[in-house]
């Protein structure tokens, strides 16, 4: 059998959030009991340009892949293989972009079933890009959102992200001038911005509040300040290792003795219900994530089935 080629309009047409959802959930699980391997992401550069490549065996699904993306001054190209386990022979090369965004929103949806409290109704959100587009849907799916309040330095992109976003969830979202009003009084806060620096206070969030951090994935990018951490009463990893090696959020505050990786867990260890993602309604709690190939993978396997059910791709000559 041929491999398929499925651009974003296939990706688009095939997949979506609720569906995701389901499909990251699994994926944890799966990690929990070691049917599913995630191998950290790997940089090289060259002038002018990065890649990226980050791979995984999802053996629950028969599938092996890997994710492979370049960036430069004009952006990112992103693609995902995945390989039948058995026969060796590549299945899928699968355009990625549309495929990470939903993956990361998912990720963080899994996170707030397990850690946000069951009553979360108001959100912070910090960033008005497309990362920030999934992740919003994925709480308002899992939370009955009722006000959003979203931050983003461009004021004018942060008001048509809010008008959009309103209609597209079906809650009241409103542009913010302040970050830290953005952050405080709120159930959940998202921070899924490209910031370099902290972006607001850790003094202003409230009791009980739960936390995703998604926007950096580079040692040198920190989305929360060290009073947001010494606040945390649980902190959970999409993966520990990879996060020791690229979050920036938490890579100098181990180095200054403020948290210690031995404090954190893996997501999949609470989805599998060994550790707790909350006790308590007061405890504040904090999910970073740093994006997963052994996601990625699953996603790819997913859509890949899809796009056979419904004809879509095109065939590669090997």
């Amino acid at each position: 059998m041929a491999a398929l080629y499925i651009t974003e309009d296939d990706v688009r047409s095939v997949m979506d959030m609720e569906k995701s959802l389901l499909i990251i959930h699994k994926v944890f699980k799966e990690m929990a009991s070691e049917r599913a391997t995630n191998v950290p992401r790997q940089r090289v550069r060259a002038p002018g340009i990065m890649l990226h490549t980050m791979s995984a065996a999802n053996e629950y699904l028969g599938y092996i892949g890997w994710k492979a993306y370049t960036s430069t001054k004009d952006g990112a190209q992103f693609h995902v293989a995945i390989y039948d386990q058995e026969t060796g022979q590549m299945r899928a090369l699968i355009e990625g972009d549309f495929l990470g965004q939903l993956r990361t929103g998912a990720a963080s949806g899994v996170a707030t079933e397990y850690m946000a409290r069951p009553d979360s109704k108001v959100v912070g959100l910090f960033g008005s890009g497309l990362q920030a587009r999934t992740q919003l849907q994925a709480v308002c799916q899992t939370r009955k959102i009722e006000f959003v309040s979203v931050y983003s330095r461009n004021h004018e992109n942060c008001s048509e992200f809010a008008e959009e976003m309103t209609e597209l969830c079906n809650v009241e979202v409103k542009a913010s001038h302040s970050p830290d009003e953005t952050a405080a009084e709120k159930d959940i806060v998202i921070c899924a911005s490209t910031s370099k620096t902290p972006l607001f206070d850790g003094r202003v969030l409230d009791e009980g509040t739960h936390l995703n951090v998604i926007g950096s994935n580079h040692r040198s990018k920190r989305e929360i300040d060290r009073t947001t951490i010494k606040r945390a009463d649980v902190i959970v990893c999409d993966d520990i290792t990879q996060c020791r090696q690229e979050a920036g959020d938490f890579i100098q505050p181990v180095e200054e003795g403020i948290t210690d990786w031995r404090l954190m867990h893996d997501l999949c260890e609470i989805v599998a219900e060994r550790q707790t993602g909350r006790a308590t309604d007061d405890q504040v709690t904090l999910f970073k994530s740093v994006g997963l190939a052994v996601e990625d993978v699953a996603m790819g396997a997913e859509i890949y089935q899809l796009a056979l059910e419904e004809g879509l791709g095109v065939e590669l000559p090997f």
